[in-house]
């Protein structure tokens, strides 16, 4: 595999609800990069021109991705909800900044610190609400169709909430391990690693044994 080909993403979603881009490249590497982090390290001139003036970009503990434009087949433009829209990132751009994510945010993270600059951490403790429907057999075993449930912090993914579900009791434990299930998140179909967020609609499916 040549290097060219290891560095097109295979994956590439905004997790609009939690400011969060995955990206997952050819040669099977995965990133997670906060909006945050993406705009404080945007390539664009002006961005390059404070780095090198020694200034921090500050207050974007809240930005989105609002849209997302490709350039030609080697990069993305990334419009923030800032009004920045102007940094071009190439492929080679955004694994490089998956690579080094940890010490450039720690790097950045110190200079806050030594400049008095107070950022807004996210509550990683937040629980999330969830709204569940029910389908074929379950709601009769588990008696309702749809529910909306606050999940705690520990409920991250699929596979999460099955577990919190399951220990509500014998029956849900019974209902929701006796087949396959076909599972959607937002009305696409998931996989049990799928990422949650705030305010999704899951839907659970039982696939009839033959």
């Amino acid at each position: 595999m040549t290097e060219d080909t290891e560095l097109i993403p295979q994956e590439l979603n905004l997790r609009h609800k939690t400011r969060v881009l995955e990206i997952r490249f050819s040669d099977d590497e995965f990133y997670s990069l906060p909006c945050e982090y993406l705009r404080v390290f945007s390539p664009a001139a002006d961005a390059r021109a404070a780095a090198e003036r020694d200034e921090l970009i500050v207050g974007k503990e809240d930005v989105n991705i609002e849209q997302i434009n490709p350039v030609g087949s080697y990069a993305v433009q990334f419009v923030f909800d800032d009004g920045h829209d102007t940094g071009v990132y190439s492929w080679s751009t955004l694994k490089q900044l998956g690579k080094q994510q940890t010490q450039n945010w720690q790097s950045y993270l110190d200079k806050c610190q030594a400049r008095g600059v107070v950022r807004q951490e996210p509550d990683p403790d937040k629980p999330m609400a969830i709204k569940i429907l029910y389908f074929v057999t379950l709601p009769k075993q588990l008696g309702r169709e749809a529910e909306d449930v606050q999940v705690p912090a520990s409920v991250r993914d699929v596979t999460s909430l099955l577990e919190f579900l399951k220990h509500r009791g014998q029956r849900w434990q019974e209902a929701l391990s006796a087949s396959e299930m076909t599972i959607t998140v937002n009305k696409q179909f998931a996989k049990m690693d799928t990422r949650l967020e705030d305010g999704d609609e899951v839907a659970l499916v039982p696939v009839a044994r033959i």
